[in-house]
Parts: structure tokens; sequence; C-alpha cells
């Protein structure tokens, strides 16, 4: 598994330990490009999440759909191994 794989199951598994509603597009082509690796609903909210590993930067395909859901009153984020507590967090404000 992959270093961004491994990100993607720890947050999977958060969302899942909080009965947060979630999935992972499909990617290779389908669909559209820049699409967070996991959208999510928590109490209403829309939640777009990007998951990244050490130093691996968002594209700008990427950054664009990030920013059309903060737009749109969605929240973002972009999840390391180092900030993934930022989830946790978030649930936790929002319960």
């Amino acid at each position: 598994m992959t270093p961004e794989g491994k990100v993607k199951n720890q947050v999977k598994k958060i969302l899942e330990a909080h009965k947060v509603y979630h999935f992972s597009p499909p990617g290779m082509g389908l669909g559209r490009a820049g699409i967070p690796d996991i959208i999510a609903c928590f109490n209403g909210r829309f939640i777009g999440i990007e998951c990244k590993a050490g130093k691996g930067q968002l594209t700008p395909l990427q950054s664009r759909e990030l920013g059309r859901i903060d737009l749109a009153g969605g929240k973002t984020f972009v999840i390391r191994e180092t900030n993934i507590n930022e989830i946790v967090e978030f649930i936790w404000a929002n319960s």
C-alpha cells in the first residue's frame, strides 16, 4: 500500500468510527479531475478530504476543487500523516 493509501485508510477508519457518511469517488480518469479523495457529510455539512503523504502537493485542479467546495459553504481538509487529528477535532466540535 502506498503512503497516501495508508493516510486514506486512517481517515476512513476515523469516519467509520464516528458514523460519518463518506465515499471515495472513482479515480483513473472516471469523473471530474481534481475531486477530493474522500467525500463526506457530517451533521448536514459537506466535506471534501484530499489525502497526501509526506511532502506531496495539491495539483492545481485539486486546489480549484477544494476552493469551490469552500466557496459553496462546505468544509475541506488536506490531510497528511501529521495532521490527521484535524478530522477528529472537526467531528468533536460539530457533534
